[in-house]
Order: structure tokens, then sequence, then C-alpha cells
């Protein structure tokens, strides 16, 4: 069964599945999908949890034996693997769908994938999961869709907002649901009354350190390594959260690799980059940056990402210097 985010709610009150697939490249609503499912678990008895990161040369004999090791004291078990690439290789799909005849009312697998492209979604693994289980794929949020977001994220929270208002946040998040998000936490925490003003939202909503975070992606895109860390350090001391400026920058490496390989197949940048200003900046990462590098920005990426979460003994800002200086064309030491 396929479904999007809006329906998991629905679908996890009918019951629990064996198996849950949660696919997409939207940090935010990747992570709630899976608190829902983690949430729903419980609920349930699902008192044991396992996590597997299936990352380059991951030994997939482990799920197998993670389905065969319970806790004295749980009757219950969620595995939730980790698969930042989206592709187990043979050794992994076959272990996936020997999993899918394993998984019951007591084992239960979240199998956390990026976005799967068409021939992803019609590989044999994918289908032998999806027809045991449930299969959420998280599209991002475009800009018309935007303000509907964000209004019912304001309902969901016990607030609501003038059309001029959203539109002001709309605006100065550009796309960034986390971005979205935190602002209207701080929203919860500012409004005395339950509508916020145009003029609330104005004075409430900092639009400069959002701003400052594209101009760091600009600046390393042009290869400009000083201004880029420059623009880091002040985005930290002005309070902008770490997992935004990850966000940026992990969202502008896929770009990268995604461009790359279209303009390998012969499609034109001006095609593939709409804004004109920033076509000269795109050229110049790619003519410095190979696939293969691009690719372990992105293994970077999720490194600092583990940290944030506390997985690795690391500060994420260090992290993201590094990245900054990479995607700018510089070592890290």
């Amino acid at each position: 069964m396929r479904i999007n985010p809006g329906q998991l709610q629905q679908n996890l009150n009918k019951g629990l599945a064996p198996i849950y697939i949660v696919s997409g490249d939207e940090p935010l609503l990747v992570q709630e999908c899976c608190d829902s499912i983690r949430a729903a678990a419980r609920k349930q008895g699902f008192s044991e949890r396992e996590l597997l990161h299936a990352e380059h040369n991951f030994d997939w004999g482990l799920l197998l034996a993670s389905a065969g090791s319970m806790s004295l004291f749980a009757e219950k078990k969620v595995i939730e693997v980790r698969l930042p690439n989206g592709k187990p290789g043979d050794k992994g799909s076959k272990a996936l769908q020997e999993f899918a005849g394993l998984a019951d009312g007591d084992l239960l697998l979240l199998l956390v994938l990026p976005k799967l492209d068409r021939s992803q979604l019609n590989s044999k693994w994918i289908k032998t999961l999806d027809q045991k289980g449930v299969l959420i794929q998280v599209w991002p949020v475009d800009a018309q869709e935007m303000p509907r977001w964000i209004h019912q994220r304001l309902r969901a929270n016990g607030l609501d907002a003038e059309p001029e208002a959203i539109q002001i946040l709309a605006s100065r998040v550009e796309g960034n649901l986390l971005a979205a998000s935190q602002e209207i936490e701080k929203l919860k925490l500012l409004s005395t009354d339950n509508l916020i003003t145009a003029e609330t939202m104005s004075d409430a909503v900092a639009s400069s350190a959002r701003y400052d975070v594209f101009g760091l992606i600009d600046k390393a895109l042009a290869g400009d390594a000083g201004g880029a860390i420059k623009t880091l350090h002040g985005l930290r001391a002005e309070g902008v959260e770490a997992p935004v400026v990850l966000w940026a920058l992990a969202r502008e490496i896929r770009s990268l690799l995604e461009i790359g390989e279209k303009l390998d197949q012969g499609q034109q940048l001006a095609r593939l980059v709409r804004i004109q200003k920033r076509q000269p900046l795109v050229q110049a990462a790619l003519s410095r940056l190979r696939p293969r590098q691009l690719e372990g920005l992105l293994l970077r990426a999720r490194a600092v990402d583990s940290a944030i979460k506390g997985g690795r003994d690391q500060d994420p800002w260090t992290g993201l210097l590094e990245l900054s200086l990479n995607l700018s064309g510089k070592r890290s030491i």
C-alpha cells in the first residue's frame, strides 16, 4: 500500500502493518512520519527498538540476526533500518525480501530511505515489502502549497493567522519546512492572541538569518571559502539552528548531483537552473566538484546529521564548517 504523510495517522489508527517504508528528502516530514509510527508501535506493546545504519559495506546478516534475537523483557520489537543511498545491493535486497517473510505481529520493520526514483520503486525488493506493508512517499512542499501547509501547521498548534501573515512566513522560510516549524514554535511562545496578524508576523519572524543561509550556499558555490565561513559563524551567532544550515547544504549538494547528471545527458543548464544569477554559481561548483566528491559530501552531511541527533561524538558546527569548506572547493584540516 502506498500513501502520503497526510494519510498515515488514519492508516495507523486501523492497526499496525508489519513493515513501513518512509521515503523522501524532506527531513521534517520524514522524521514526523517515523515518530508517528514509533508512537503507534509503543502503544501496541513494541517496547524494544533496534537501529541499524545500512551504509557502505553494511553486513545485512545483522538484519536477520536482529529479527531472530529478542530481549528477555520485550515481547515485541521494532527494527529501524536507515539506508541513506536507497540502494541495498544484491545482498540487501535478498535480506529485506527474506525479512518480509519473517515480519509478523511481534516484529515490525521501519525502513527509512531517501526519495526513490521510478526504477527503485519498481524493484523486486520494494514491491515485496510494499505488498506486506505500507510505503509512505514524502514529497517536498512546493511554493504554491507552502501557505496552505503553514496554515494547517498553525491550526494544529492552536493558532490562526491573517492571509498576509501566512504569506510573510512562506516567503521568508523559502520552502524550508524545518525553519517554518521552528518559527511557528516561536510564535506559540510570543503570541498573546490565537490570531497572528501581519504586523506580529513581521516583528516575530527573523528574515535576515534565513537569507544568510542561502547567502552561505551562494558563497560556497562561488568558491568563496572565506565568505562562506564568515557567514556560517554569523548564522551561529544569530542563533540559527544547526539542522537549518545542514538542510540547506544537503539540499544543494543533492541538487548539484542531479543537475550534473542531467547535463551529462545533454540537457541545458538554463533549463535546469531557472534563476539566471545562480547559473554561473552552479556551473562553477560543478566544474570543480566531481560526482564522487559530491557523493562524499552527502556522506559527510549524514555524519553531521548523526552528530546533531547525538549519534556521533562531534560538534555539529565543526562538521558544518568542514562541509562548507569542502563545498567551496577547499580541503578541511
